[in-house]
Protein backbone atom coordinates (compact mmCIF):
# COMPACT_ATOMS: atom_id res chain seq x y z
CA UNK A 1 0.00 0.00 0.00
CA UNK A 2 1.42 3.44 -1.24
CA UNK A 3 1.67 5.97 1.48
CA UNK A 4 0.79 9.67 0.44
CA UNK A 5 4.01 11.95 1.47
CA UNK A 6 3.27 15.14 1.79
CA UNK A 7 6.15 17.83 0.40
CA UNK A 8 7.57 19.84 3.31
CA UNK A 9 7.30 23.87 1.94
CA UNK A 10 10.30 25.85 4.01
CA UNK A 11 8.77 28.64 6.06
CA UNK A 12 9.07 31.92 5.26
CA UNK A 13 10.94 33.98 8.21
CA UNK A 14 9.68 37.36 9.16
CA UNK A 15 11.06 40.26 6.84
CA UNK A 16 11.93 41.91 10.01
CA UNK A 17 14.08 38.69 10.58
CA UNK A 18 15.44 38.17 7.25
CA UNK A 19 16.17 41.96 6.99
CA UNK A 20 18.39 41.48 10.31
CA UNK A 21 20.44 38.55 8.60
CA UNK A 22 21.11 40.05 5.70
CA UNK A 23 22.07 43.80 6.87
CA UNK A 24 24.52 41.30 9.38
CA UNK A 25 25.79 39.57 6.76
CA UNK A 26 26.54 42.37 4.45
CA UNK A 27 27.73 44.42 7.24
CA UNK A 28 30.35 41.81 8.51
CA UNK A 29 31.83 40.13 5.23
CA UNK A 30 30.42 42.37 2.60
CA UNK A 31 29.82 40.00 -0.69
CA UNK A 32 27.30 40.62 -3.97
CA UNK A 33 25.45 37.73 -2.37
CA UNK A 34 24.89 39.48 0.64
CA UNK A 35 23.87 42.79 -1.24
CA UNK A 36 21.08 40.50 -3.86
CA UNK A 37 19.29 39.51 -0.46
CA UNK A 38 19.17 43.62 0.32
CA UNK A 39 17.17 43.89 -3.65
CA UNK A 40 15.03 40.62 -2.94
CA UNK A 41 14.07 42.17 0.30
CA UNK A 42 13.37 45.15 -1.42
CA UNK A 43 11.01 43.81 -3.68
CA UNK A 44 9.41 41.48 -0.72
CA UNK A 45 8.53 44.85 0.55
CA UNK A 46 6.67 45.70 -1.90
CA UNK A 47 5.05 42.90 -2.22
CA UNK A 48 4.13 43.13 1.22
CA UNK A 49 3.52 46.73 0.84
CA UNK A 50 5.63 48.10 3.30
CA UNK A 51 6.13 51.79 3.46
CA UNK A 52 9.78 53.81 2.95
CA UNK A 53 9.41 55.08 6.30
CA UNK A 54 9.18 51.35 7.58
CA UNK A 55 12.07 50.50 5.77
CA UNK A 56 14.12 53.13 7.12
CA UNK A 57 13.16 52.71 10.64
CA UNK A 58 13.66 49.06 10.80
CA UNK A 59 17.42 49.73 9.08
CA UNK A 60 17.77 52.55 11.58
CA UNK A 61 17.40 50.40 14.84
CA UNK A 62 19.21 47.60 12.81
CA UNK A 63 22.52 50.03 12.25
CA UNK A 64 22.03 51.35 15.71
CA UNK A 65 22.38 47.25 17.03
CA UNK A 66 25.87 47.03 15.15
CA UNK A 67 26.88 50.38 16.10
CA UNK A 68 26.37 49.76 19.80
CA UNK A 69 28.92 46.48 19.22
CA UNK A 70 32.02 48.73 17.81
CA UNK A 71 34.39 50.72 19.21
CA UNK A 72 36.76 52.50 17.08
CA UNK A 73 36.14 55.13 14.46
CA UNK A 74 37.16 53.45 11.19
CA UNK A 75 35.52 50.36 12.26
CA UNK A 76 32.24 52.98 12.29
CA UNK A 77 33.00 54.19 9.01
CA UNK A 78 33.20 51.15 7.55
CA UNK A 79 30.02 49.86 8.66
CA UNK A 80 28.32 53.12 7.49
CA UNK A 81 29.22 53.10 4.31
CA UNK A 82 28.17 49.21 4.11
CA UNK A 83 24.69 50.12 6.06
CA UNK A 84 24.45 52.72 3.54
CA UNK A 85 25.11 50.74 0.46
CA UNK A 86 23.04 47.59 1.48
CA UNK A 87 19.93 50.35 2.02
CA UNK A 88 20.47 51.76 -1.35
CA UNK A 89 19.41 48.02 -2.65
CA UNK A 90 17.35 47.39 -0.70
CA UNK A 91 15.03 50.67 -1.75
CA UNK A 92 16.37 50.58 -5.94
CA UNK A 93 13.11 48.10 -6.54
CA UNK A 94 11.09 51.07 -4.69
CA UNK A 95 12.63 53.76 -7.18
CA UNK A 96 11.92 51.46 -10.48
CA UNK A 97 8.52 51.25 -9.05
CA UNK A 98 8.74 54.99 -8.66
CA UNK A 99 9.43 55.03 -12.42
CA UNK A 100 7.60 52.88 -13.67
CA UNK A 101 4.91 54.78 -11.98
CA UNK A 102 5.89 58.10 -13.22
CA UNK A 103 5.88 56.42 -17.01
CA UNK A 104 2.57 55.14 -16.37
CA UNK A 105 0.95 58.53 -15.24
CA UNK A 106 2.61 60.18 -18.53
CA UNK A 107 1.23 57.83 -20.69
CA UNK A 108 -2.19 58.10 -19.45
CA UNK A 109 -1.52 62.11 -19.92
CA UNK A 110 -1.01 61.47 -23.01
CA UNK A 111 -3.92 59.52 -24.13
CA UNK A 112 -5.85 61.61 -21.88
CA UNK A 113 -5.05 64.29 -23.64
CA UNK A 114 -5.84 62.58 -27.00
CA UNK A 115 -9.19 61.45 -26.15
CA UNK A 116 -10.10 65.11 -25.18
CA UNK A 117 -8.61 66.59 -29.08
CA UNK A 118 -11.24 63.14 -30.57
CA UNK A 119 -14.21 64.36 -27.91
CA UNK A 120 -13.80 68.19 -29.49
CA UNK A 121 -13.89 66.47 -32.96
CA UNK A 122 -16.82 65.04 -32.43
CA UNK A 123 -18.33 68.21 -30.79
CA UNK A 124 -17.40 70.10 -33.45
CA UNK A 125 -19.29 67.48 -35.94
CA UNK A 126 -22.41 67.23 -34.21
CA UNK A 127 -22.93 71.01 -33.43
CA UNK A 128 -20.97 72.10 -36.91
CA UNK A 129 -21.65 69.73 -39.30
CA UNK A 130 -24.99 68.26 -38.22
CA UNK A 131 -26.41 71.96 -37.82
CA UNK A 132 -25.93 73.12 -40.93
CA UNK A 133 -27.63 69.66 -42.60
CA UNK A 134 -30.68 70.89 -40.76
CA UNK A 135 -30.42 73.96 -42.09
CA UNK A 136 -30.39 72.64 -45.32
CA UNK A 137 -33.35 70.20 -44.68
CA UNK A 138 -34.89 73.42 -42.80
CA UNK A 139 -34.77 75.50 -46.49
CA UNK A 140 -35.70 72.78 -48.51
CA UNK A 141 -39.16 71.74 -46.28
CA UNK A 142 -39.52 75.44 -46.76
CA UNK A 143 -39.05 75.60 -50.60
CA UNK A 144 -41.53 72.61 -50.84
CA UNK A 145 -43.66 73.98 -48.28
CA UNK A 146 -44.84 77.07 -50.71
CA UNK A 147 -46.22 75.07 -53.53
CA UNK A 148 -48.01 72.67 -50.54
CA UNK A 149 -51.92 73.39 -49.97
CA UNK A 150 -52.89 74.50 -46.65
CA UNK A 151 -53.32 71.34 -44.37
CA UNK A 152 -50.23 69.46 -46.40
CA UNK A 153 -48.05 72.91 -44.96
CA UNK A 154 -49.34 72.38 -41.42
CA UNK A 155 -47.80 68.62 -41.34
CA UNK A 156 -44.42 70.63 -42.98
CA UNK A 157 -44.49 72.97 -40.03
CA UNK A 158 -44.83 69.71 -37.35
CA UNK A 159 -42.17 67.86 -39.23
CA UNK A 160 -39.89 71.50 -38.64
CA UNK A 161 -41.36 71.39 -35.27
CA UNK A 162 -39.23 68.24 -34.69
CA UNK A 163 -36.16 69.39 -36.37
CA UNK A 164 -35.84 71.90 -34.11
CA UNK A 165 -36.01 69.33 -31.01
CA UNK A 166 -33.49 67.42 -33.05
CA UNK A 167 -31.22 70.47 -33.32
CA UNK A 168 -31.88 71.50 -29.70
CA UNK A 169 -31.04 68.26 -28.41
CA UNK A 170 -27.73 68.27 -30.80
CA UNK A 171 -26.69 71.45 -29.40
CA UNK A 172 -26.85 70.29 -25.56
CA UNK A 173 -24.87 67.01 -26.57
CA UNK A 174 -22.34 68.66 -28.01
CA UNK A 175 -21.81 70.86 -25.33
CA UNK A 176 -22.07 68.26 -22.62
CA UNK A 177 -19.38 66.64 -24.87
CA UNK A 178 -17.28 69.88 -24.73
CA UNK A 179 -18.55 72.51 -23.02
CA UNK A 180 -17.14 75.61 -24.41
CA UNK A 181 -17.78 77.05 -20.44
CA UNK A 182 -15.26 74.38 -19.60
CA UNK A 183 -12.47 76.47 -21.45
CA UNK A 184 -14.30 79.89 -21.04
CA UNK A 185 -15.20 79.76 -17.44
CA UNK A 186 -13.90 76.57 -16.09
CA UNK A 187 -15.28 73.29 -14.61
CA UNK A 188 -17.53 74.64 -11.92
CA UNK A 189 -20.02 76.46 -14.13
CA UNK A 190 -19.61 73.38 -16.47
CA UNK A 191 -21.06 70.99 -14.15
CA UNK A 192 -23.39 73.10 -13.32
CA UNK A 193 -24.31 73.31 -16.89
CA UNK A 194 -24.22 69.61 -16.95
CA UNK A 195 -26.17 68.92 -14.00
CA UNK A 196 -29.14 71.12 -15.87
CA UNK A 197 -29.19 69.36 -18.55
CA UNK A 198 -29.12 65.52 -16.74
CA UNK A 199 -31.84 66.68 -13.88
CA UNK A 200 -34.27 67.73 -16.69
CA UNK A 201 -33.88 64.46 -18.73
CA UNK A 202 -33.58 61.81 -15.79
CA UNK A 203 -36.15 64.02 -13.50
CA UNK A 204 -33.23 64.22 -10.50
CA UNK A 205 -32.85 66.82 -8.69
CA UNK A 206 -29.41 67.52 -8.67
CA UNK A 207 -27.76 70.20 -5.84
CA UNK A 208 -24.15 71.70 -5.94
CA UNK A 209 -22.95 73.11 -2.98
CA UNK A 210 -19.35 74.83 -3.32
CA UNK A 211 -16.91 77.13 -0.84
CA UNK A 212 -14.26 77.50 -3.36
CA UNK A 213 -13.81 79.63 -6.54
CA UNK A 214 -10.95 80.52 -9.51
CA UNK A 215 -9.70 78.19 -11.96
CA UNK A 216 -7.31 74.83 -11.59
CA UNK A 217 -4.76 73.49 -14.21
CA UNK A 218 -6.40 72.66 -17.90
CA UNK A 219 -5.65 68.64 -17.16
CA UNK A 220 -7.17 68.84 -13.46
CA UNK A 221 -10.84 70.72 -14.76
CA UNK A 222 -11.14 68.53 -17.76
CA UNK A 223 -10.40 65.55 -15.62
CA UNK A 224 -12.90 66.35 -12.58
CA UNK A 225 -15.94 67.64 -15.39
CA UNK A 226 -15.13 64.27 -16.32
CA UNK A 227 -15.26 62.47 -14.08
CA UNK A 228 -18.86 64.40 -12.59
CA UNK A 229 -19.91 63.67 -16.05
CA UNK A 230 -19.12 59.40 -15.26
CA UNK A 231 -20.50 59.47 -12.12
CA UNK A 232 -24.15 61.42 -12.83
CA UNK A 233 -24.57 59.39 -15.74
CA UNK A 234 -24.34 56.67 -13.36
CA UNK A 235 -26.57 58.18 -10.80
CA UNK A 236 -29.09 58.83 -13.61
CA UNK A 237 -29.03 54.99 -15.39
CA UNK A 238 -28.34 52.39 -12.93
CA UNK A 239 -28.79 53.81 -8.76
CA UNK A 240 -32.28 54.50 -9.33
CA UNK A 241 -31.75 57.71 -7.24
CA UNK A 242 -34.05 60.51 -6.83
CA UNK A 243 -31.24 63.37 -5.77
CA UNK A 244 -27.40 63.98 -6.13
CA UNK A 245 -25.71 66.16 -4.21
CA UNK A 246 -22.47 67.85 -5.58
CA UNK A 247 -20.19 69.52 -2.95
CA UNK A 248 -16.96 71.02 -3.69
CA UNK A 249 -14.63 72.64 -0.90
CA UNK A 250 -10.83 71.86 0.59
CA UNK A 251 -9.46 70.54 4.00
CA UNK A 252 -5.89 70.74 5.28
CA UNK A 253 -5.14 71.86 2.43
CA UNK A 254 -6.42 69.23 0.45
CA UNK A 255 -8.98 70.07 -2.46
CA UNK A 256 -12.06 67.69 -1.97
CA UNK A 257 -15.04 67.22 -4.12
CA UNK A 258 -17.80 64.38 -3.30
CA UNK A 259 -20.69 63.26 -5.26
CA UNK A 260 -23.41 61.28 -2.95
CA UNK A 261 -26.82 60.05 -4.56
CA UNK A 262 -29.80 58.53 -2.15
CA UNK A 263 -30.09 55.35 -4.77
CA UNK A 264 -29.90 51.58 -4.70
CA UNK A 265 -26.17 51.67 -4.01
CA UNK A 266 -24.06 48.54 -4.80
CA UNK A 267 -21.32 46.48 -3.85
CA UNK A 268 -18.07 48.00 -4.62
CA UNK A 269 -15.33 44.84 -4.49
CA UNK A 270 -17.93 43.17 -7.03
CA UNK A 271 -18.36 45.95 -9.20
CA UNK A 272 -14.87 47.06 -9.70
CA UNK A 273 -13.48 43.08 -10.05
CA UNK A 274 -15.92 42.39 -12.92
CA UNK A 275 -16.25 43.40 -16.70
CA UNK A 276 -19.29 45.32 -16.62
CA UNK A 277 -19.46 48.42 -17.93
CA UNK A 278 -20.08 50.38 -14.29
CA UNK A 279 -17.08 48.05 -12.75
CA UNK A 280 -15.57 50.22 -15.74
CA UNK A 281 -16.62 53.54 -15.43
CA UNK A 282 -15.15 53.90 -11.98
CA UNK A 283 -11.69 52.28 -13.29
CA UNK A 284 -11.94 54.92 -15.54
CA UNK A 285 -12.39 57.69 -13.22
CA UNK A 286 -9.08 56.47 -11.17
CA UNK A 287 -7.07 56.55 -14.26
CA UNK A 288 -8.19 60.13 -15.10
CA UNK A 289 -7.30 61.21 -11.13
CA UNK A 290 -4.01 58.69 -11.33
CA UNK A 291 -2.82 61.37 -14.07
CA UNK A 292 -3.78 64.44 -12.12
CA UNK A 293 -1.76 63.03 -8.70
CA UNK A 294 -5.77 62.25 -7.18
CA UNK A 295 -6.96 59.82 -5.02
CA UNK A 296 -10.81 57.83 -5.32
CA UNK A 297 -12.62 56.73 -2.57
CA UNK A 298 -16.10 54.84 -3.00
CA UNK A 299 -18.81 54.21 -0.23
CA UNK A 300 -21.69 51.87 -1.24
CA UNK A 301 -23.56 49.36 -0.13
CA UNK A 302 -26.77 47.58 -1.29
CA UNK A 303 -30.01 50.16 -0.13
CA UNK A 304 -27.48 52.49 1.08
CA UNK A 305 -26.64 55.31 -1.89
CA UNK A 306 -23.30 55.55 -3.11
CA UNK A 307 -20.59 58.19 -2.06
CA UNK A 308 -17.96 59.19 -4.34
CA UNK A 309 -14.70 61.46 -3.01
CA UNK A 310 -12.62 62.98 -4.87
CA UNK A 311 -9.24 64.34 -3.17
CA UNK A 312 -6.22 66.44 -4.89
CA UNK A 313 -3.06 67.30 -3.06
CA UNK A 314 -2.99 71.13 -2.77
CA UNK A 315 -0.04 70.91 -5.50
CA UNK A 316 -1.72 70.78 -8.08
CA UNK A 317 -4.06 73.73 -7.34
CA UNK A 318 -3.77 77.06 -9.18
CA UNK A 319 -2.54 80.00 -7.53
CA UNK A 320 -5.73 81.96 -8.42
CA UNK A 321 -8.04 79.58 -6.43
CA UNK A 322 -9.22 80.76 -3.40
CA UNK A 323 -12.21 80.37 -0.45
CA UNK A 324 -15.43 82.08 -1.29
CA UNK A 325 -16.57 83.94 2.19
Amino acid sequence: MKTATKRKTKRQAPFEEEHGAAFAEYTQRGGEAALGRAYGLGRRAINEKKSLMEIASLHHRALHGRLAGLKGGARHQKLLAAAAEFLAETLSPYEMAHRGVQDAIAALRQLNETLEEEIKRIAYAVHDEAGQILVAVHLALADVARELPKPQKEKVGRIEELLNQVEKQLRRYSHELRPTVLDDLGWIPAIRFLAEGVSKRANLRIQIKTTVAGRLPGPVEIALYRIVQEALTNAARHSKASRVWIRIGRKNRIFCCSIEDDGVGFDVQAVQSDGKRRGLGLIAMQERLNGIGGTLSIESARGRGTRLLIQLPAETQNANSHRVS
